[in-house]
């Protein structure tokens, strides 16, 4: 089963999850950001509340819809059984189907089974290299696909299930299948008639906003992610966020923020990191934002800066280029274990004398201080800084970053829910392959 969690860890809430806008007051100061706040407290409200014409999309509101102790239990225990039976785990889905797993074991590197990501291309290359990191390992698939419909996983779906038939025979291979989708649906239908396990798609979530429901918790539990834990953040951050009042609701005032910045014309968030951990939770925020805001010609263009690489390209646009941007920062303020590497004293003359003694995570944060004063001299900065990077943290950031661009997308005008855009080349594609 998994662990119990460690709920205790999340007391204090608001203190391990905090706001710094510090040193973005020279673009935004702080009594224009309180103005704004208070005159739109009508919005916060509404978000709070949850509105009725939203109904069909915000399941995750209320994290105890989709990750109640019953869902929990439920998860851990087909988590459980599937390990009893293979060392990897392949997940088969795109964009809101894998990206909030995915980033949530990049960024603790869980000691379970291990997970392959499938059915977010359709290059023959990578498929390729998919079916090779399977040999000599025992697998189970689970494919995720809300409507049964698009492409990638589709495709992929049915050369893993093939891939699986052959190695194992039919019976064998069909105890080896999960599918994650929407009752009522063919993905259902087809599970029912081939004996595959079936595991519901939370009705009213979309697929970016599915982190804390079992689309992602029974990868995450697979993969030996303490899902317990994470939705304790999760359910920490709601309280705080659908009860705080105005001038004390840390997403309301991102949300607020941006939509000051986009009224005086910036046009681009760049989420900047020290931390190369934060890379595929970096591309799930992406993906919130752009499908969220990106319509109606309207919308922030969200990308992402994984430092300190990025500063020796993207840096110097930033400090230079043209100023359509702004930047938020995520900063983990404790080392944990494996944060620590001393390096040892010159042993020729190489010029670097003044590192001796020094540890990586010191040097690390000297490069992160100094970029942040740098850039905040030419655009604004926020600075979303952690305690610590663990289970507790990313539930709370995937509620906190969830809730900001509901409220970010009521204040800009447009819907935070759809994403009708990305029907457009669909369209073409199938008649191309003649569906």
């Amino acid at each position: 089963t998994c662990p119990e969690g460690r709920a205790d860890r999340v007391s204090g809430g608001a203190a391990m999850l905090k706001l710094n806008r510090s040193f973005a007051s020279a673009f935004v100061a702080e009594e224009e950001l309180v103005s704004y706040m208070d005159e739109h407290a009508d919005v916060l409200a509404r978000c709070q509340a949850g509105e009725d014409r939203y109904a069909d999309s915000l399941g995750w509101l209320s994290v105890d819809e989709w990750a109640s102790d019953a869902i929990l239990d439920r998860t851990c225990a087909l988590a459980e059984q599937i390990r009893s039976m293979a060392d990897t785990f392949v997940v088969i889905g795109v964009g809101g189907s894998n990206n909030g797993s995915r980033s949530v074991q990049a960024a603790l590197a869980p000691e379970g089974a291990r997970l392959v990501w499938a059915g977010n291309t359709l290059s023959a290359w990578e498929l390729n290299r998919v079916l090779d990191e399977l040999e000599g390992h025992n697998v189970v698939i689970d494919c995720i696909a809300k409507n049964f419909e698009t492409l990638e996983p589709g495709s992929s779906f049915r050369l893993l299930r093939q891939y699986l038939v052959e190695r194992y025979g039919r019976e064998e291979a069909a105890r080896r299948i999960v599918c994650t989708g929407t009752i009522g649906s063919p993905l259902e239908d087809l599970c029912r008639a081939e004996g595959y396990t079936f595991v519901p798609f939370a009705t009213n979530v979309g697929g970016r906003y599915t982190a804390l429901t079992e689309v992602h918790l029974l990868p995450m539990a697979v993969a030996g992610v303490d899902i317990r834990a994470l939705v304790a953040g999760a359910r920490t951050m709601e309280r705080l966020l659908r009860t705080a009042p105005v001038g004390e609701n840390s997403a309301f005032a991102y949300a607020s923020a941006r939509n000051m910045l986009w009224d005086r014309g910036y046009r681009v968030e760049l989420l900047s990191f020290f931390e190369p951990r934060f890379r595929w939770f970096s591309k799930w925020w992406e993906q919130l934002f752009a499908e969220s805001e990106g319509k109606d010609g309207r919308g922030i263009f969200p990308a992402a800066a994984e430092c300190s690489e990025e500063l020796h390209s993207l840096g110097q646009f930033v400090q230079d280029g043209t100023h359509i941007l702004f930047e938020t920062f995520l900063d983990i303020l404790e080392p944990g274990v494996g944060d620590s590497l001393v390096l040892g004293g010159t042993d020729v003359a190489d010029a670097f004398g003044y590192l001796d003694g020094k540890d990586f995570w010191d040097i690390n944060k000297a490069s992160f201080t100094a970029t942040r004063e740098a850039h905040a001299g030419m655009l604004p900065c926020f600075t979303l800084e952690l305690d610590r990077l663990d289970e507790e943290h990313m539930g709370m950031l995937f509620y906190w970053f969830a809730f900001a661009c509901y409220a970010s997308g009521e204040l800009l005008g447009v819907n935070p829910f759809d994403q009708a855009g990305v029907e457009a080349y669909k369209r073409l594609m199938f008649d191309a392959l003649g569906k």
